[in-house]
């Protein structure tokens, strides 16, 4: 599909882009001063990967707002629409077709939606959605995923938690996304001495990608209250062993850095307990996968979170963590803030555009703060709203606010 540009004219204004976060390589200068005239000097290309289920709707919601803060932040943005999951599937057969990651390599930040639904699931492994995700992910070479789960004052009553258990939660997982039991080899199918069937895997974990995902997790911490929890089954498993033995090694570099280390079952466990213990918490990628996803539910809804997946340079992939949602897809049910919420993770981390990410964030407040809510975090009180109705809201904010200095 081609690239659609949207052009906007804004008046002359100078604002210095903050230096709250580290960004990748390709991400715009940070720490210079930013000058937008009439004519604007900056521009992004931005591949939107729809998908399935609720994505198409989540995603249409989501560029309206990517639209609307660049038009007031004086840059440009041009959007290519790609298939991708079980439309790619339909469309041309496979679940990434090479014109897909093609497009996202040569993009400045991929946004994705949501991929998979009941059609697929008894597809033959190569031809899932999911595994178009993991090879977008390889091919992307986004190893860190960071997944923040934060309670919002206005939704401390939709977490399933007792409300002295969950208010001030404020959290960030660290998750290794491109090793482990996901991608390790040997894997497969085959038969034992008995005759009978077996499926197996391969936990395994090089130094290296060891040592990369722990320095962001050290460095995400120390922009955060300086507390890293790494999680692993070091008692057990031999790569949970090496990860443990190198986590430890690279704190003596972190001295302002408090590091603790937690087995997954008792961190598990420690979530709902008392999930106010954790700053910043780090692990493997089928440990992260479990506990990110716990983690979202202590925020009252998992359709809240945002994620955004980094490597060491080149264009970050931007999605929610909610699935594709096929039971209310094309309902106008679904709940959009998370992926306006990522839209905003692909401005910070992605573009460097700090101001225009933090004009989504304080909009999405703004339109909770006004009583909108959708389905999956409504409550006595609020006005239930659709997904296009609470999308519509989030713009009002956005085109009415200034977002705040840090």
């Amino acid at each position: 599909m081609a690239a659609s540009s949207l052009q906007f004219t804004t008046t002359t204004t100078c604002d210095p882009l903050f230096h709250s976060q580290k960004l990748p390589k390709h991400a715009a200068k940070w720490g210079t001063i930013r000058c937008s005239a009439t004519t604007q000097s900056k521009s992004y290309n931005i591949t939107l990967l729809p998908g399935d289920g609720i994505g198409p709707e989540v995603i249409s919601v989501a560029k309206n707002a990517l639209q609307l803060v660049a038009s007031l932040e004086g840059f440009e943005v041009a959007f290519e629409e790609m298939p991708m999951g079980g439309a790619a599937l339909d469309a041309v057969g496979v679940p990434l077709p090479d014109e897909t990651l093609k497009s996202a390599k040569q993009s400045d930040a991929t946004l994705l939606g949501a991929i998979g639904g009941y059609k697929w699931d008894n597809n033959a492994k190569h031809l899932k959605p999911e595994t178009g995700l993991l090879q977008l992910r390889k091919g992307l070479q986004v190893f860190a995923n960071l997944r923040p789960a934060t309670v919002l004052p206005q939704l401390v009553d939709a977490s399933t938690l007792k409300k002295e258990v969950a208010e001030g939660v404020d959290l960030m997982v660290v998750r290794e996304l491109t090793g482990g039991i996901y991608f390790g080899k040997p894997r497969g199918f085959s038969t034992d001495e008995n005759g009978e069937e077996i499926g197996f895997n391969t936990e395994v974990y090089a130094t290296y990608e060891i040592d990369r995902i722990a320095r962001i997790a050290f460095e995400t911490a120390r922009k955060r209250r300086g507390k890293l929890c790494s999680v692993d089954k070091a008692n057990v498993l031999e790569a949970s062993m090496l990860w443990r033995k190198r986590v430890t090694a690279l704190a003596s570099e972190y001295p302002d850095v408090e590091l603790s280390h937690m087995y997954v079952d008792n961190a598990a466990m420690q979530l709902v307990r008392n999930p106010k213990q954790f700053d910043t918490i780090v692990t493997n990628n089928i440990f992260g996968d479990i506990l990110s996803d716990e983690a979202s539910m202590i925020t009252g809804s998992i359709g809240m979170l945002p994620s955004a997946s980094l490597g060491a340079s080149g264009p970050g992939l931007f999605e929610p963590i909610h699935g594709s949602a096929p039971d209310i897809a094309g309902q106008d049910k679904a709940n959009p803030l998370a992926t306006m919420l990522s839209a905003a993770m692909l401005l910070k981390y992605g573009l460097g555009e700090e101001k225009a990410a933090r004009r989504i964030e304080a909009a999405v407040l703004d339109s909770l703060n006004r009583g909108f809510r959708t389905g999956d975090i409504h409550s006595a009180g609020h006005k239930l709203v659709g997904c296009k109705e609470m999308g519509e809201e989030v713009l009002k904010s956005i085109d009415s606010k200034t977002p705040a200095a840090v």
